[in-house]
C-alpha cells in the first residue's frame, strides 16, 4: 500500500485545525474548530485543555471523512502547536487539574520581575536563550502547582504530568502511553539548556519544578509513538512534532542560515535560521531551537515575538464591535488613504520583542474630531505591521553586530492574516523590503507534515522539500522613505508612552 498522505494536526491559540497533505504538498482537505478563550481576570488567559483535545480529535476525524481519505492512506501524523501554553493533568485519569495557562497569560509578571531583580536573568538567558518574562512556561507551571489542591504534593508522588500542548495531544493520541515533547517546544519552557538539549537542574530548582512531572525530550522528526487504534480505525505513527513557529520556518523551507519568515497569526512571530550556531542576541530577541533531525545537530534560530497580531483584529470585532467579521477590517480600513495621524499600540497583553514590557498596555493616540472607525481600523493594521518592523530592526542589528551578511532582504510570510493584501502591502511599505507570500498558506501544518514525512519516507531530503515551494505573490514597497520615516517616528513615541502603564506588573 502506498501510504503517501500526512495528517497534520495544527493546534493553535484560536482554533484546532487538521489538514491532509500529499506528496506534492497539495492540501487535500482542512477542518477547523474554534476554541473558547477564557479571561478570568485582566491579563489572565486560559484554555480548557479537554476542549483542546476534543476539538483537535474532531477536526482530525472530520478532515478524513470529508476528504474521503481512509486511515490506511495515512503514512504518519505530524503535530504542531501553540507554544509555551502549559497543561497539568492527572496521570491516572488523564484529566487536567486546571485550565491550560496560555502563552499570552501575564499572571506571573510579578514573579518574573522579582527574579530579574535578584540578578539571575543573565544566567537564565545564557542557558535558555530566553528572557525572564511570563510568556514562557516555567512560571506558569509553578503557578498551577502552587494553586491547585495538593498540587505540589501530588506532583512529588508522581501522580501528575505536565507539558506543552504537543505533549498533551500525544498523551491523548497514544492513550496515555507516551509522554514526550520535542526539542523546539522544550526550548520554550525556560527549563531546557540550549546546549545539552536536556532539562536543566539549576532551572528546575529556580522555578521549583519536579523533574518527574516533565516529558521526555525527542527529535522533531522521528516516530515517537502511535495513536490508539480506536481513534481512527488503525494505529498511525506520530512522526513529526514541533512548535508552530518552528514548523512555519521549516514549512517555508527556510533551511539555510539567514533565511527568515514572519507568521501572521494570533500573534506575529519572526524567525531567522542561524544554523548550528547559538546566536546570543544583543537586541533582546530570543535564541531558540528551530528543530533537530535524527542523527544531526540541532538547528537554532533568532526569534522576535509580537503578542498581538490577528488578535488585534479580533479586538476590533469583539471588543469595539466596529467590524462584524475579521476579514471586514480590510474593507473598513480601505475607506481611508492613511490613519489620519491615529496610532494604535496593540499592547493588550504587554509588549514582546524587543521591548519585553509586561506592564505595557494597549493605547490609541492621535485622535481628533475627524477620526473615524476606518482610521482606527487602519491604525490597528499599521500597529501590527510596525511591531514587526521593530523586531526586524533588532534582528538586523544583531547580525550587523556579528559582521554577518544575514540582513533580511526579503521576508517570507505565512499565517491566516497574511491573506490580507492590505496588511501585506502595509507591511512591505513600512519595512521597506519585499514580502513573499507562498501559494500554500498552511505553513505550520506543512512544516509538521514535512517533519513526519521525512521520518516515514514520504520525502527523502531537504532539497526535495525546497523544490516543492511555490510563491503566490510578492509585495513590493510603494511608500516613500520620507512617509515611512514619519510613521515610524510617530510609532516609537506612542510605544514609549504605552510602556510601564500597569504599575503592579
Amino acid at each position: 500500500m502506498d501510504r503517501s498522505l500526512i495528517l497534520a494536526l495544527d493546534q493553535g491559540t484560536s482554533s484546532s485545525r487538521a489538514a491532509i497533505i500529499d506528496r506534492s504538498t497539495r492540501v487535500v482537505g482542512v477542518a477547523q474548530s474554534e476554541i473558547k478563550q477564557i479571561f478570568p481576570q485582566p491579563g489572565w488567559v486560559e484554555h480548557d485543555a479537554t476542549e483542546i483535545w476534543q476539538t483537535q480529535l474532531d477536526a482530525a476525524r472530520r478532515v478524513l471523512r470529508e476528504s474521503g481519505v481512509c486511515a490506511t492512506d495515512i503514512a504518519a501524523i505530524g503535530i504542531t502547536n501553540q507554544r509555551e501554553t502549559i497543561v497539568v493533568w492527572d496521570r491516572a485519569t488523564g484529566k487536567p487539574v486546571h485550565n491550560a495557562l496560555v502563552w499570552q497569560d501575564r499572571r506571573t509578571a510579578g514573579q518574573m520581575a522579582q527574579l530579574r531583580d535578584s540578578g539571575v536573568e543573565n544566567e537564565v538567558t545564557t542557558k535558555t536563550g530566553l528572557l525572564l518574562d511570563p510568556y514562557f512556561s516555567a512560571s506558569k507551571l509553578a503557578w498551577i502547582l502552587n494553586n491547585v489542591d495538593e498540587g505540589r504534593a501530588r506532583a512529588a508522588r508522581g501522580e501528575l504530568a505536565a507539558g506543552t500542548i504537543d505533549s498533551w495531544l500525544i498523551w491523548n493520541l497514544t492513550g496515555g502511553r507516551t509522554h514526550v515533547t520535542d526539542v523546539s517546544n522544550a526550548s520554550r519552557t525556560m527549563l531546557m539548556d540550549l546546549r545539552t538539549l536536556a532539562w536543566d537542574e539549576w532551572l528546575l530548582k529556580l522555578f521549583d519544578i519536579p523533574r518527574a512531572i516533565l516529558p521526555t525530550i525527542v527529535d522533531s522528526s522521528g516516530v515517537c509513538g502511535e495513536s490508539v487504534e480506536a481513534l481512527f480505525g488503525r494505529a498511525i505513527a506520530i512522526a513529526g512534532v514541533a512548535g508552530d513557529q518552528q514548523c512555519a520556518l521549516f514549512g517555508q523551507s527556510c533551511v539555510r542560515p539567514g533565511m527568515a519568515k514572519t507568521t501572521f497569526g494570533t500573534g506575529c512571530f519572526l524567525l531567522a535560521n542561524t544554523g548550528t550556531e547559538i546566536v546570543a542576541s544583543r537586541s533582546r530577541l530570543l535564541t531558540t531551537v528551530a528543530w533537530r533531525l535524527p542523527g544531526a545537530p540541532a538547528i537554532y534560530a533568532l526569534e522576535g515575538s509580537v503578542f498581538m497580531g490577528g488578535a488585534s483584529v479580533q479586538w476590533l470585532r469583539d471588543g469595539l464591535g466596529i467590524i462584524p467579521t475579521a476579514p471586514k477590517v480590510n474593507e473598513l480600513a480601505s475607506r481611508v488613504v492613511d490613519s489620519g495621524g491615529v496610532v494604535v499600540v496593540p499592547a493588550f497583553t504587554g509588549l514582546g520583542a524587543p521591548h519585553w514590557d509586561a506592564s505595557a498596555r494597549g493605547a490609541i493616540f492621535g485622535l481628533t474630531r475627524g477620526s473615524t472607525a476606518a482610521h482606527i481600523a487602519r491604525a490597528t493594521l499599521e500597529g501590527v505591521a510596525l511591531q514587526v518592523v521593530d523586531v526586524i530592526e533588532a534582528m538586523n542589528a544583531d547580525f550587523a553586530a556579528r559582521s554577518e551578511s544575514h540582513r533580511t532582504a526579503i521576508m517570507r510570510v505565512d499565517g491566516g492574516a497574511c491573506a490580507s493584501d492590505l496588511l501585506m502591502q502595509l507591511q512591505a511599505d513600512l519595512l521597506g523590503i519585499p514580502l513573499e507570500r507562498p501559494a500554500i498558506l498552511e505553513s505550520t501544518a506543512l512544516g509538521a507534515a514535512f517533519f513526519a514525512g521525512l521520518a516515514t519516507g514520504v520525502w527523502k531530503s531537504l532539497d526535495e522539500l525546497e523544490a516543492l515551494r511555490r510563491v503566490d505573490r510578492v509585495f513590493v514597497p510603494a511608500m516613500s522613505v520620507a512617509a515611512r520615516t514619519v510613521v515610524r517616528r510617530r510609532w516609537k513615541k506612542a510605544v514609549q508612552r504605552s510602556c510601564g502603564w500597569e504599575e503592579n506588573s
